[in-house]
């Protein structure tokens, strides 16, 4: 028996870097799972839409939808839901945060920096409209902050308080030694570089996904939620 396709979906980005980021990601969720269909679609900016992405699909064929998504904002909750109205055989998966294997890779992107015990630390995310998303980003805050034994705070880039600028102006403001940014984004991208430009003289760590081989955890994160939404 055929097991149902996995489509990817990302927010999508006008970046060059972050489209080859994330097709890198979904590029070796597919070399994991041979006997799978793997495809990568995207719910604004780039094409494949949704729509495009299902009907690229043999008909009636049951699909998984993995979102390549931090959070569970509207593209999850509603858009996404919207737009496989009337369809056949789909799942929805969680996305992908929060996640203990996302602060495996913050912690990896934050090591060239060679944080210090005098460090501040600010986590930068993109922020949504949908409170419930904003709360799954600060709740990997905490799980970071648990993890370097350390307080973080959150800065977001859009939608919620406190904006990123301000949270570092504040930790700034307080700090004995530097301020870090930690990346709680997907991919290059605009919110990135807004988040290296509010950031002003702060480090800011790479995203999740950029010019390297993704982690091997975020490849399993993908994965484990395309199963989970199969045994569920």
């Amino acid at each position: 028996m055929t097991p149902p396709a996995l489509l990817a979906i990302s927010h999508g980005t006008a970046s060059p870097e972050g489209q080859a980021a994330v097709a890198a990601l979904v590029d070796a969720v597919a070399a994991r799972l041979p006997d799978v269909t793997v495809r990568l679609g995207h719910v604004d900016v780039q094409q494949p839409d949704v729509a495009a992405s299902l009907d690229a699909l043999p008909d009636g064929a049951p699909v998984v939808i993995v979102p390549l998504l931090l959070s569970a904002g509207y593209h999850v909750r509603v858009d996404l839901k919207e737009q496989i109205a009337g369809r056949g055989d789909i799942t929805i998966a969680p996305a992908l945060g929060p996640d203990a294997r996302l602060v495996d890779t913050l912690i990896e992107r934050l090591a060239p920096l060679d944080l210090t015990d005098g460090d501040d630390l600010v986590l930068a995310v993109a922020g949504s409209s949908d409170d419930r998303a904003n709360e799954d980003c600060r709740a990997i805050g905490r799980m970071l902050g648990e993890r370097l034994r350390r307080d973080v705070g959150v800065g977001f880039l859009a939608a919620a308080d406190p904006r990123l600028g301000e949270a570092v102006a504040a930790a700034q403001a307080a700090a004995s030694g530097r301020v870090v940014v930690a990346n709680y984004l997907l991919a290059p991208g605009y919110f990135h570089d807004l988040a290296v430009r509010l950031s002003g003289t702060s480090p800011v760590a790479r995203p999740l996904l950029d010019d390297d081989a993704p982690a091997a955890s975020l490849v399993d994160l993908v994965i484990d939620r395309y199963r989970s939404a199969l045994s569920g």
